[in-house]
């Protein structure tokens, strides 16, 4: 069966409209998040989903147009850059949020309001690197049929 660009771009949409709400948040100084514990809740949450939504992205083109299921989250991006479908650098900085997905999901340890703060800034500035390429590969594709 192959890729659906509906689906993915469906879960494209849904990440830029968190990236935005996260952006607002990006906005405030650390003394000013550090104020009001709503904020961090509200990084958390977009962070979460944002990350869950790449993920859902990854397995989904790995599984369809790769015949493959990656052993985790965290491979699902490691295997996005063996494919070649996002780069090396990228996609090793991509899979450590799994990680931090797993943490927020599952509240394994408690959240340092601090690394969420860092991880605002590190998630605007990689997660539209991740959807442009996506979103490059899915047209790419949807030319050639390959994919799609």
């Amino acid at each position: 069966m192959p890729v659906d660009k509906k689906v993915i771009t469906r879960k494209i949409t849904f990440i830029n409209r968190d990236l935005k709400l996260l952006a607002d948040l990006s906005r405030l100084t650390l003394s000013e998040y550090l104020k009001k514990p709503e904020y961090e809740a509200l990084a958390e949450r977009y962070l979460e989903r944002i990350i869950g939504r790449m993920i859902d992205i990854n397995y989904h083109i790995l599984a369809k147009a790769e015949k493959h299921s990656p052993l985790d989250m965290y491979n699902s991006f490691v295997d996005m850059g063996k494919k070649r479908y996002l780069n090396n650098r990228l996609a090793e900085r991509l899979a450590n949020s799994a990680g931090l997905r797993n943490r927020l999901t599952h509240e394994y340890d408690e959240i340092d309001e601090r690394k969420i703060y860092k991880a605002i800034r590190s998630c605007l500035e990689d997660v539209p690197k991740y959807l442009l390429r996506i979103e490059k590969l899915i047209n790419k594709k949807s030319k050639q049929k390959k994919l799609l």
